[in-house]
């Protein structure tokens, strides 16, 4: 048996859905309306009309009786702080760093092979010039010095006794000029013994301060075997390199001012040389200076900040670092006016880590802002403070 079921029920059923659909999308519209108004009550705040610079006859009355002090808008004042730009002395340097080298520097090596026999090398100490440092085995090279006076005493004894046969027309001149030519063969082969003896004996080739060595007597070198050091350190070279724009005002005698690393110290030394050629791929000139060094303060290979006075302006105009605006154009400054912040367009020259030179655009007097920069715009009162 069927049940059929009742038309009114399915209408009924019907109509309850849509209802609750349309409640429900009543419900989600009712929350984004409230997440915007929340939204803009807490990040978009209506603006009073004293905050829009007094719209009411109230908040205009208020500005003239007790309202901030300040222009038509009612703002105030941006302290700021000033340079008063005045004509000073400025030298113009040029900043480098520098390498210290010894006067004179040379490895002592061994001209020929053999053990060493005697060793006078004192490390760390200094040597005066033609002093023994070593001695290396030239037994060998004695015994055939000694063979080759007496292979001289003959040669001569036989050069004399064909000249007297020549003299009385005994012998021919051939003969005799081969007796004279051994001879002198004989004599140069003994200048080359006692050149090669020479090597045996190792001496300092100038006043300096010995290296280190691992050198004892006993130890066999070969030719070209490096013994230790010697440098000459006073006085000493200082090298720098300059930009090739530089070139031109650098001269022998400039002074320099040296700071050592190590110590903070500085030093006064003198440029005597310069490289006759700019360096094609860094565009610099390669500088020397000489200083006295006579404490031994500086030591070869040491790093040292260099700075050398090119000129000197006796009225150069400098303002602060911090008060020059780097732009797309150039240079710009702000400066202080009738109490108004009034940027000027200058052009910079020579510049140091505190000072920075203005050649255009400023003139003696002007009040320059150095701070609060970031707080002003062209035209906003500003105030003064020390």
């Amino acid at each position: 048996m069927q049940t059929q079921e009742h038309p009114d029920t399915y209408e009924t059923d019907t109509r309850s859905g849509g209802a609750g659909r349309r409640l429900l999308w009543l419900l989600v519209a009712l929350a984004v309306l409230a997440a915007l108004a929340f939204i803009k009550i807490k990040y978009f705040p209506a603006q009073t009309p004293e905050a829009k610079g007094g719209g009411s006859k109230g908040g205009a009355s208020g500005a003239g009786k007790g309202g901030a002090p300040g222009g038509k808008g009612g703002g105030q004042k941006q302290p700021v702080q000033v340079y008063v730009v005045q004509a000073t002395n400025l030298a113009d340097e040029v900043a480098a760093t520098g390498s210290i080298l010894a006067e004179e520097s040379v490895v002592i090596k061994s001209e020929i092979s053999g053990k060493i026999t005697s060793l006078s090398i004192r490390e760390g100490q200094p040597v005066r010039k033609g002093q023994l440092l070593l001695s290396i085995n030239a037994d060998e090279l004695q015994s055939n010095l000694r063979k080759q006076e007496y292979n001289i005493k003959l040669f001569r004894d036989q050069e004399r006794r064909q000249r007297t046969l020549l003299d009385k027309e005994y012998i021919s001149a051939q003969e005799y000029e081969q007796a004279n030519n051994q001879l002198l063969t004989a004599q140069a082969d003994l200048q080359t013994l006692r050149a090669s003896l020479a090597k045996a004996y190792v001496r300092a080739p100038f006043d300096g301060v010995l290296g280190l060595t691992t050198a004892t007597v006993g130890t066999y070198v070969s030719p070209g075997a490096e013994i230790t050091t010697l440098s000459k350190v006073k006085p000493v070279k200082i090298e720098f390199t300059v930009p090739s724009r530089f070139s031109s005002l650098v001269r022998t005698g400039d002074p320099i001012s040296i700071t050592d690393e190590a110590s903070n110290k500085k030093y006064e030394a003198r440029v005597y040389a310069l490289d006759p050629q700019i360096d094609p791929v860094s565009r610099t000139q390669t500088v020397r200076a000489r200083y006295a060094n006579a404490r031994n303060e500086l030591r070869p290979g040491a790093f040292v900040k260099v700075n050398l006075q090119l000129s000197q302006t006796a009225d150069a105009l400098q303002v602060p670092t911090e008060a020059v605006i780097p732009e797309a154009t150039g240079y710009s400054v702000y400066t202080v006016q009738k109490g108004k912040m009034v940027p000027k367009k200058v052009k910079i020259g020579v510049r140091s880590d505190r000072l920075i030179q203005i050649t255009d655009g400023l003139a003696v007097g002007d009040s320059v802002i150095r701070t609060g920069i970031l707080q002003v715009k062209p035209g906003d009162a500003v105030k003064v403070t020390k």
